[in-house]
């Protein structure tokens, strides 16, 4: 006999090879056809875990009413003309700061400094900026996971897009503090610690890098943003086809 595993040509009363060791009793041989089996297996449950996921992201009524698409039409028709004017704008300009989006996240800016205030001074001054982030963040969940709108929730991904395009010109402003801040002021006449960019950087030794980081929070607002349209111009698409005649 021959050794299955190092091939050596032996008497067939061995009970163990006398090359490798192998003892023949408790030699299984692989089962190639298993193998691939187990792997086409893995292979379709990964490709119809990313079609549920499709599935799951594009979910649209098996029928939709005329009334229903017409109204997201006009809201995807505005986004998409406002957009363009935030992605033409540049940090310097202010735009989005000058916008009516800006008075919508202010609320949530100074609400995040209160509940974020217990875990110490550089947190309570990212927490605007985290607030103003997280509140869209959960108006998409909600509208994705709960309700099942996800329409609305592509909605919810624009805000929260041009809610961190929102912050790119105050991180920008971290050295210069001339931005004017609520209430009037600006950095350069308030005390340290009111401008949230200059102190959180500064504490960080960052306010170098305050461009830098700016200009980071620019581009992902824009890409959010541009993600989000996209979103709702392939539900939109989808929505469509699905018309009640």
């Amino acid at each position: 006999m021959n050794c299955p595993k190092c091939g050596l040509e032996q008497n067939d009363e061995n009970r163990e090879c006398l090359k490798c060791g192998l003892i023949f009793s408790r030699y299984k041989p692989l089962d190639y056809d298993h193998l691939l089996k187990r792997q086409t297996s893995c292979v379709t449950e990964e490709r119809s875990g990313l079609k549920r996921t499709i599935d799951y992201m594009f979910h649209t009524k098996d029928k939709t009413e005329i009334v229903y698409f017409v109204g997201r039409l006009i809201v995807f028709l505005f986004l998409f003309i406002w957009s363009i004017k935030f992605f033409q704008s540049s940090i310097e300009s202010n735009y989005v700061g000058r916008s009516f989006m800006h008075l919508v996240n202010l609320p949530f800016h100074e609400t995040g400094h209160i509940v974020f205030r217990p875990l110490g001074r550089v947190m309570h001054s990212l927490g605007g900026s985290l607030g103003q982030v997280i509140m869209p963040l959960i108006c998409t969940l909600v509208l994705l996971i709960k309700t099942r709108d996800t329409f609305g929730a592509s909605i919810g991904l624009w805000w929260m897009g041009e809610s961190v395009l929102d912050l790119a010109p105050y991180i920008d402003d971290a050295r210069s503090l001339s931005l004017q801040l609520l209430g009037g002021n600006t950095g350069v006449s308030s005390p340290y610690g009111f401008h949230d960019w200059n102190f959180i950087l500064t504490e960080l030794n960052l306010l170098k890098h305050d461009h830098l980081i700016a200009d980071l929070a620019a581009a992902g607002g824009k890409l959010i943003m541009f993600i989000s349209l996209l979103w709702g111009l392939l539900l939109l698409i989808r929505q469509f086809n699905r018309l009640k005649g």
